[in-house]
């Protein structure tokens, strides 16, 4: 059984820095693509970060010179660093992983709260 576990995420002042961590057990990271997604309330589910397996990343505009994402799939995890934090960002974040463009998954995500 396939399962993604997210941590590291809690309450921090603006411009306060989180890292998140996501581990994979049933799955091999190797080969995958991973992303990082947010549940922001009244909003659309929204993409964050995505690394290929080759480490290239992309960022969404909002995140992108602030929030780093990398991989280490030696341990199955990809991290989420997130510097310059502001109360916009706040949300539950979310794990996926994409391989071979079909096969998806998703954990259950953990909640970033940045208070003004």
């Amino acid at each position: 059984q396939v399962s993604l576990a997210e941590s590291g995420g809690g309450s921090v002042p603006t411009g306060g820095s989180l890292r998140l961590s996501c581990v994979g057990s049933g799955i091999s990271f190797s080969g995958a693509s991973m992303r990082w997604f947010r549940d922001i309330p009244g909003k659309q589910r929204e993409w964050v970060a995505t690394i290929w397996d080759s480490g290239t990343t992309y960022y969404s505009d909002s995140v992108k010179t602030r929030f780093t994402i990398s991989r280490d799939d030696a341990k199955n995890t990809v991290y989420l660093q997130m510097n310059s934090l502001k109360p916009e960002d706040t949300g539950t974040y979310l794990c996926n992983a994409l391989r071979g463009g079909a096969m998806e998954y998703w954990g259950k995500g953990t909640l970033i709260i940045v208070s003004s």
